[in-house]
């Protein structure tokens, strides 16, 4: 055989290797639709990043693999939802790790109040030993740990008292999320903690049934809070990411290649969120003190005289998550914090 038929039966064979393997692949991703659910609202960078998941996730798919946006609490609260997931009638979510603690107490650990100085401190941990081991324990619960996306830094606002300093917040009523390491952290500070869906809490802080608060600048802008609130306070206590979270009844079902294809458009799509995110809780506070709000800019100084109130609420929350695994995290924040 001549040189020339060698070459050309050899492209005949790779062509039709490869073709068949783009066969076998296109058997192995079938038409799928799935709802993705959050209560920020569509706008908001949380909807930016479910958007952005659904794009990369139709054109790593060919077009077979669609998901829909869901936002603003359309099919439920957070609490809701993750049971939506769990029975795998809604596919995906995106929740504060608070939320998850229920079922698996150690998520809580994020929840610990004052704990990040920063978002360098913040991804080492997400990114690292300890974010890692927490998504591992989501499947005994029904549920599928995608990876970290960005929520921020929560602030406190009030409608009508300025936040100046720690002992403002004395009896103010602040809505707090439904856990609660969020309501005893806010009554250590003296407040009235009201715990409430999030879906529940502009038209809570229009009719008066509660004064305040508390979530990252980017959610009091796109929720219009500015609207109701008047006054807010860079209290920096809660970092909270996101936990992008898969339904694990959906998720057996799908073939390997569809779970590799999900995996990296959400991999993908929160590392564009966090970007987005960050990037809108900066301009947020502008944008906020464009609408009439008041931010007061707290120093360091007043940061650690809260931080000290409330660490019976850490040394407690420390006991019933596991002191050598928030020690582990606190390892991790170190190192960070060391390596300036």
């Amino acid at each position: 055989m001549s040189k020339m038929m060698k070459s050309v039966l050899t492209g005949l064979l790779l062509a039709g290797s490869m073709l068949a393997t783009g066969t076998a692949l296109a058997q192995n991703i079938q038409t799928r639709n799935f709802k993705v659910a959050f209560v920020q609202n569509n706008d908001h960078p949380h909807g930016i990043g479910a958007q952005k998941f659904a794009d990369l996730l139709a054109e790593k798919s060919g077009g077979k693999m669609k998901a829909k946006a869901f936002g603003g609490g359309q099919l439920g609260g957070d609490a809701q939802v993750i049971s939506s997931l769990q029975g795998g009638v809604v596919e995906m979510t995106m929740v504060s790790p608070g939320l998850l603690a229920g079922q698996i107490k150690e998520f809580s650990v994020f929840d610990l109040p004052f704990v990040f100085n920063n978002y360098h401190e913040v991804d080492a941990v997400m990114d690292g030993e300890i974010g890692k081991k927490l998504l591992a324990t989501l499947p005994e619960k029904g549920l599928i740990g995608l990876g970290y996306w960005d929520h921020g830094f929560r602030n406190l606002t009030s409608a009508d008292r300025p936040l100046t300093k720690m002992e403002d917040i004395a009896g103010l009523k602040v809505r707090v999320i439904q856990i609660p390491i969020f309501i005893d952290t806010f009554a250590a500070l003296g407040a009235n903690p009201v715990p409430l869906p999030f879906p529940e809490l502009y038209t809570a802080l229009e009719t008066g049934t509660v004064d305040g608060q508390e979530n990252p600048f980017a959610s009091i802008e796109t929720s219009k809070f500015y609207e109701v609130q008047k006054h807010a306070a860079t209290t920096k206590h809660v970092y909270n990411p996101l936990v992008a979270v898969f339904s694990k009844k959906v998720w057996d079902k799908l073939s390997e290649d569809e779970r590799r294809i999900v995996q990296e458009a959400a991999t993908e799509a929160g590392l564009f969120e966090r970007k987005v995110s960050r990037e809108a809780n900066e301009k947020s506070m502008q944008t906020l003190r464009g609408h009439g709000m008041t931010i007061t800019e707290l120093s360091d100084a007043e940061i650690d005289r809260m931080r000290q109130k409330v660490k019976p609420v850490t040394d407690k929350y420390t006991q019933s998550i596991g002191p050598e695994f928030v020690q582990s995290m606190l390892d991790e924040i170190q190192k960070v914090r060391g390596a300036k």
